[in-house]
């Protein structure tokens, strides 16, 4: 049939084809043609030197003949890590440590542990996610027999947590003693009285035994009716703990998914170091721990000091994949590529509490930055994390879409259960700690050196302090964010990562800017009143 359209050798629009009508005698019943400019490719709309955030953006529909539920976004994480759920936890001392990063792998993602603390500190929070059983309450609280009531008011006070389980060396791993709850305690008067003297012993509790399916100790704890059932192996040694609350609570949760393992069926966790001498040590300490991944973290990646570190650790620990950054550029990016790094993170001065844009005059829009850097890097075979200014589904989309493997979330995951911190209340609301890692609170304790300063020199602010609503647990928002960006991508008819990028390079991916009229348009507008309930 003959091609019908006006589109030169390089502007044609990649779905322009030969739109006449014909009817059954085979002649010609009426000539469709579209228009020249019907949206753009990637590479005509980021080749006019304006860089783009995610809501400068938007993506034109596609042909949709599959369902969101068949959309697959696995990915990889690093060169050698494959993850089910394109989504992680940054490494800000306001967002990732153990809690964090157990619950971000159960539901199929990552966590990365902050630096902003001493190495035996971020080591405990690394063994703490690999010693983590799956069905298991979170870090259960272990007290030595000595330890009093006082201690256990303490917790209650910091972790909401009502029941102590007593052990030989106050650890998980000791022999189970007893078990301390509200009922033993709360008509002591002498807050300092020890726990041996009011716990109930260990042969008089119902126990679970390691060796026991998660389903067949759900049931025996229900079926007892009673709130707690430790759980221990044949030495009598704890093991974990199961609680009434934590099964209601997972009732009401969505289904995680599949969790991301390691190597050795234990929950993947990564970290973030500097790149500083002491942090070649403490990355070796990491490694041998079992870390799986590390981020080089620093808010300008492209330095001597990188390019080095990269080049040690590849040598000092191979099977630990690095991923390097923050770049923005293809300049940037290349040096740290060809230095070795199995990942890069992309963004600079995106994020809702970093200032380096207004404060340094350095960075890109977020948009422009993950496209250009997706596409040098696609060149290695080195997956990009794009780091920043994530607010919602539609920017996880938007991120994927245009090259990046996985979004990193600061903001979005801060003031949630699993986040650092105590929930206190500000005006009536909810709230908890969020601060940039630029900031001056952080650099009090060391995130300074991720912004190349040395120590004694003046300290100028890359970020903010404030405050974030609570927003319950990750393991209930990651799986429908998830949904979202399923449909996402279905609305523009890719079914995979991979089918997406074969989209995108092929031009049927199409797009364009939207006007500060049209951004406006497209979100809630002209109503008096209402309340966004997002799920």
């Amino acid at each position: 049939p003959e091609v019908m359209g006006h589109f030169s050798h390089t502007q044609r629009h990649p779905l322009a084809q030969d739109m006449s009508k014909r009817a059954s005698n085979g002649t010609v019943k009426m000539d469709i043609t579209l228009d020249e400019v019907d949206g753009f490719s990637a590479t005509q709309l980021f080749g006019h030197g304006v860089c783009y955030t995610y809501d400068d953006v938007i993506f034109h529909p596609g042909h949709i003949n599959f369902s969101a539920d068949v959309v697959d976004l696995s990915t990889k994480l690093s060169r050698n890590i494959t993850i089910r759920t394109p989504i992680v936890s940054s490494p800000m001392d306001t967002v990732t440590e153990a809690d964090m990063a157990i619950a971000m792998a159960t539901v199929g993602g990552a966590g990365f542990l902050h630096y902003n603390m001493s190495q035996d500190e971020q080591l405990a929070n690394l063994l703490a996610v690999k010693a983590h059983r799956l069905g298991y309450v979170t870090r259960p609280e272990v007290m030595g027999p000595g330890a009093t009531l006082a201690a256990v008011d303490e917790l209650k006070t910091r972790r909401g947590f009502t029941s102590v389980c007593v052990c030989e060396g106050g650890v998980v791993g000791g022999k189970l003693l007893g078990l301390v709850t509200s009922r033993d305690s709360e008509l002591v008067s002498n807050r300092g009285t020890s726990l041996s003297e009011v716990m109930t012993p260990a042969s008089d509790l119902l126990l679970g035994e390691a060796a026991e399916s998660m389903e067949a100790l759900e049931d025996k704890l229900l079926s007892s009716k009673k709130g707690k059932l430790p759980v221990v192996n044949g030495a009598g040694e704890l093991v974990g703990l199961l609680t009434r609350g934590a099964l209601k609570d997972k009732k009401l949760l969505p289904p995680p998914g599949a969790p991301s393992l390691d190597k050795q069926g234990r929950l993947l966790c990564g970290a973030a170091i500097g790149t500083r001498d002491a942090d070649r040590e403490r990355a070796k300490a990491l490694a041998a721990a079992g870390v799986d991944a590390l981020i080089l973290d620093s808010s300008q990646g492209d330095s001597t000091y990188q390019v080095e570190m990269v080049q040690f650790l590849k040598k000092a620990i191979p099977g630990v994949d690095i991923i390097a950054g923050n770049v923005v550029t293809q300049v940037q990016a290349r040096r740290l590529l060809e230095a070795g790094a199995d990942g890069l993170r992309v963004g600079m001065g995106s994020g809702s509490i970093c200032t380096t844009q207004e404060v340094c005059a350095v960075g890109r829009g977020q948009a422009t930055a993950v496209y250009k850097c997706a596409n040098l890097a696609a060149q290695y075979g080195v997956p990009i994390m794009a780091d920043g200014g994530i607010q919602n589904s539609g920017h996880v989309v938007k991120a994927l879409t245009l090259g990046a493997s996985t979004v990193m979330c600061g903001s979005m995951f801060a003031g949630t259960t699993e986040a650092p911190g105590e929930y206190f209340y500000m005006d009536g609301v909810r709230v908890k700690k969020y601060r940039g890692m630029g900031s001056l609170d952080a650099m009090k304790k060391g995130s300074d050196t991720r912004y190349l300063s040395e120590s004694g020199h003046l300290k100028v602010a890359q970020g903010v302090s404030g405050t974030v609503k609570d927003k319950g647990s990750v393991c209930k928002m990651v799986p429908y964010l998830l949904h979202g960006v399923k449909q996402g991508f279905q609305d523009m008819g890719a079914q995979s990562l991979a089918h997406a990028t074969e989209l995108r390079n092929a031009g049927s991916m199409r797009m364009e800017t939207r006007t500060g009229a049209a951004q406006a348009e497209g979100g809630v507008h002209d109503m008096h009143s209402y309340q966004k309930v997002l799920w």
